[in-house]
C-alpha cells in the first residue's frame, strides 16, 4: 500500500478481512490503471523537468528531494 500499511492493518482498521482487502485493492488498482483514467491523471516527468516550485521552496518538503535521482514506485532515489 502506498501508506506503508499492511493489507493485514487496513483489514482491522476497516473491519474487514485480508481476503476482502485484497479483493477490493486489486478492484481499485484495475479501476485506476485503465487507460482512461491512467492518461488523463497520470503525470510521469522526464529527467530534464525540474523539481516543482513547490517542493524546492518548501523546507518541510526539499530535504527529502534535494538528492533525488528519480524514483521507483512512488521511493526516491537518493544518490
Amino acid at each position: 500500500c502506498v501508506t506503508g500499511l499492511t493489507i493485514r492493518h487496513i483489514g482491522e482498521r476497516f473491519q474487514r478481512s485480508n481476503e476482502t482487502i485484497s479483493k477490493y485493492f486489486k478492484k481499485m488498482l484495475d479501476a485506476f490503471s485503465t487507460p482512461g483514467i491512467y492518461t488523463k491523471y497520470v503525470h510521469l516527468p522526464h529527467a530534464s523537468e525540474p523539481t516543482p516550485a513547490k517542493i524546492s521552496n518548501d523546507p518541510k518538503y526539499m530535504p527529502f528531494f534535494k538528492d533525488a535521482i528519480g524514483a521507483i514506485d512512488g521511493t526516491h532515489i537518493a544518490c
